[in-house]
C-alpha cells in the first residue's frame, strides 16, 4: 500500500506539470493581454506598457513559465488584480465558508441516496420503485436556479423559516443558520440523479451469480441487499463520489451566489467577470491537484472495501 501511494504522488508530477503548461498557455495566447484590460478602454501606450513591466509579461515566454512554475511550487500567486490582495489570502479565506455548505451537503446526500436506491431496488418493478423513479426525473429536470428562487421566496421569505441572506462571524451560526437552506436545496437538487444512478448499480449487483448463489444457500433478502449487494456496490459509488469531491473546492456558485456566501465559487464568478487571470489560474491549479488526491483516495478506499482489489 506504501510503496502504491509513493508511486501515485510521483507519477502526479508530471501530471501537474502538464496542467501548468496548458493553464499557462490558455491564458497568456488565448485569455487576451492582460495590459489592456487592466489599463482599460482610455489609456495611453506608456500606461500599458508600464502595466507589462509590472506583471512581468514583457520577458520571453520561457521566463514566465518559470515564474509560473515558481508560483505553483510556493502556493504563492501574487495579488489579485481587482482587489490588490494576496491570492492565498483569497482562497484561505473563502475555502472555509464553501466546505461549510458543501460538506453536509455531500454528506447528507450521499447517506439519504444510498438508502432510497437501496430501498427502490429491494422492491425493483413495483409501484413504488416506478413512482420514485418518475419523481426523481421529474426533480432532475428542474434547474438549481429555480430551487433557490422558490426556496427563497417560500421558505425564507414567506415562511421565513429561514435568512434569506448573510453570513456571519460564528462558524455555528453559519452552519444552523444561514446554511440550513442552502444546504436543504442542495441536497434536493442532488438527491434524484444520484438515486437513479445507485439505484442502477444495485440492480447490477442483483443480477450477479453470487447473489443467486446467496439466495440459494437460503440468507434472507435483507442480508443479501446489506452484506453483499450494498458492499460490493460500493465501488462505483465511490468513484462517483470521487469525481464529485474537488468540485467541493468550487462549489455549488450560485448557491454562494444567491445567498451571499463568501465562498470559493462566488470568488471565481467574481473573478471571472473581473477577469481577474491570478485568481482563475490558481483556482485551477488547486482544482487539478484535488483532482489528482481525489483519485489517489478512490484507489485507496477500493482495497479498503473489496480487499480482493489489487493496487498495482
Amino acid at each position: 500500500m506504501t510503496a502504491f501511494i509513493l508511486r501515485r504522488l510521483w507519477q502526479m508530477l508530471p501530471t501537474l506539470l502538464g496542467v501548468i503548461l496548458l493553464t499557462f498557455f490558455l491564458f497568456n495566447f488565448v485569455g487576451g493581454d492582460p495590459a489592456y484590460l487592466l489599463a482599460g478602454k482610455i489609456s495611453s501606450p506608456e500606461q500599458i506598457a508600464n502595466i507589462r513591466t509590472q506583471l512581468g509579461i514583457d520577458q520571453p515566454v520561457y521566463v514566465q513559465l518559470w515564474i509560473f512554475i515558481k508560483q505553483v511550487m510556493s502556493a504563492d500567486f501574487g495579488v489579485s488584480w481587482s482587489t490588490n490582495e494576496q491570492v492565498s489570502q483569497i482562497i484561505a479565506t473563502r475555502i472555509g465558508p464553501s466546505l461549510t455548505v458543501l460538506v453536509p451537503i455531500l454528506i447528507i446526500e450521499t447517506v439519504l441516496s444510498v438508502a432510497l436506491a437501496l430501498g427502490v431496488a429491494y422492491v425493483r418493478g413495483s409501484l413504488t420503485d416506478r413512482s420514485i423513479m418518475i419523481v426523481c426525473t421529474i426533480a432532475m429536470s428542474v434547474s438549481l436556479l429555480v430551487y433557490i428562487i422558490v426556496g427563497q421566496y417560500a421558505l425564507a421569505y414567506k415562511l421565513g423559516w429561514f435568512p434569506v441572506q448573510g453570513w456571519g462571524e460564528s462558524f455555528s451560526e453559519n452552519l444552523l443558520r444561514f446554511s440550513a437552506l442552502p444546504i436543504l436545496l442542495g441536497v434536493a437538487v442532488g438527491i434524484a440523479p444520484n438515486t437513479r444512478l445507485y439505484r442502477t448499480f444495485f440492480l447490477d449487483e442483483i443480477n450477479q451469480d453470487y447473489v443467486r448463489t446467496a439466495r440459494a444457500k437460503g440468507l434472507s433478502e435483507n442480508t443479501v441487499m446489506l452484506k453483499h449487494v450494498l458492499r460490493n456496490a460500493l465501488i462505483p459509488i465511490i468513484t462517483n463520489l470521487m469525481i464529485y469531491l474537488p468540485g467541493l473546492l468550487i462549489g455549488h456558485f450560485l448557491i454562494e451566489r444567491f445567498f451571499s456566501i463568501p465562498g470559493i465559487g462566488r470568488e471565481v464568478i467574481l473573478a471571472v467577470e473581473r477577469s481577474d487571470f491570478p485568481v482563475i489560474k490558481a483556482i485551477t491549479i488547486y482544482v487539478a491537484i484535488a483532482t489528482m488526491f481525489a483519485n489517489l483516495l478512490a484507489d485507496v478506499l477500493y482495497k479498503l472495501v473489496d480487499p480482493r482489489v489489487q493496487l498495482k
